[in-house]
């Protein structure tokens, strides 16, 4: 039966997402593939046919905007791109799509899961003339998926994370007592890199708000002051740039209670408003998995409106590098209006801020910040 389904799914080109499937449902879908390369192989004229893998760039991207949901995704379309062996530029990446097939392989047989750096660890270890870099195996894993259509988690591979979580939450794993989140200290819970444990953990939460926080720092002192007594939240950051990991646990939590609003506080700078949108919308670099956890997030600071709140010497100006993440975000198809706005104001005034510029009203004022803006309904 299985061997039937994922025979359905290689003569199905005409969707563009990764499925999460289980451990004989994903190693069928691999001996499909090698079973197609060998028929190529074996045939009267031998040939090695291309490799057909969607195209993960910025160009082959579509913005499903909601209609019957408030929560709107970036996906990728169906456009292809051809990896061949006989193609002297594409041929080494060839040749790692079917190494990390192979080790993905082994690893569902043996019922693990490994994060990619472990992943790569082994590869540069048993194939160091095919893997000399991170970035390669991250490029061939995500190969993998757009060749397969399955997920990074299906084929075995854990998320590395860093999020850490605390508020008025309780979480419960299988098999485990459960964990009051509100007791955990200023460094909060670690959020599991295990997708299925995740996804079977139970949540109860009291919370009327889920706000995320950018920064380690600040989402620090927020729990130190356990601003989370004064307003019913929950805080969860990710340390920068979101992992998958703490994607799906925002994901799950706005399933598990749809009623609560999730707000992000960020820096006033382009990448600050690059990491909310990757929360809210998904992002391209996530290839094939991009849409899958996109939610409904609210941007509650730090605003253009709140620039006469910090002294004129705490503005910083902009970076180069700001500049390219503007030019980049500008461009985008899903950016609402008054995120433009926002962006435009930061380009115009070619200044920056950073959430610590509110310490100059006192160490303990982000949790008045947050909770005015809440009352005030200052949120976008």
């Amino acid at each position: 039966m299985e061997e039937d389904a994922s025979m359905k799914f290689f003569s199905d080109q005409n969707t563009s997402y990764a499925d999460i499937l289980p451990p004989r449902e994903a190693r069928a879908r691999i001996e499909v593939s090698v079973l197609n390369l060998l028929r190529a192989l074996n045939s009267p004229d031998p040939a090695i046919s291309d490799l057909s893998l969607i195209n993960r760039k910025r160009s082959n991207s579509c913005v499903n905007q909601g209609i019957l949901t408030d929560v709107s995704y970036i996906f990728l379309s169906t456009s292809f791109t051809k990896s061949s062996l006989t193609n002297a530029k594409t041929a080494k990446a060839f040749v790692r799509v079917w190494k990390v097939m192979e080790m993905c392989f082994q690893i569902l047989l043996q019922e693990k899961r490994v994060t990619q750096r472990e992943l790569f660890y082994k590869l540069l270890c048993d194939s160091p003339d095919l893997f000399s870099s991170q970035i390669e195996v991250n490029r061939s894993v995500q190969d993998v998926v757009a060749l397969l259509r399955c997920s990074r988690f299906s084929l075995g591979i854990m998320a590395s994370t860093r999020g850490l979580v605390a508020g008025r939450l309780s979480l419960q794993e299988p098999g485990k007592e459960p964990v009051d989140c509100s007791a955990c200290g200023s460094s909060g819970f670690p959020i599991s890199g295990d997708l299925n444990l995740l996804d079977n953990t139970v949540m109860t939460s009291d919370a009327r708000y889920i706000i995320l926080v950018e920064k380690h720092a600040i989402f620090h002192r927020l729990v130190e002051d356990r601003v989370f007594n004064h307003i019913p939240c929950v805080f969860i950051t990710a340390k920068g740039y979101p992992d998958i990991a703490t994607r799906f646990f925002l994901h799950r939590m706005s399933i598990t209670f749809p009623h609560l609003p999730i707000l992000a506080l960020v820096d006033w700078n382009p990448a600050g408003l690059a990491i909310l949108c990757t929360f809210k919308f998904g992002g391209v670099g996530m290839g094939l998995e991009a849409y899958r956890y996109a939610c409904n997030v609210k941007w509650i600071g730090l605003r253009g409106d709140d620039l006469n709140l910090i002294p004129e010497e705490s503005l910083v100006p902009l970076k180069a590098k700001d500049s390219q993440i503007a030019k980049s975000l500008l461009s985008s198809k899903i950016l609402q209006e008054n995120y433009r706005e926002e962006l435009s104001l930061m380009i115009e005034t070619g200044k920056r801020a950073e959430i610590e510029a509110l310490y100059c009203h006192g160490y303990s004022y982000l949790g008045k910040y947050i909770g005015t803006k809440i009352v005030q309904g200052k949120y976008i």
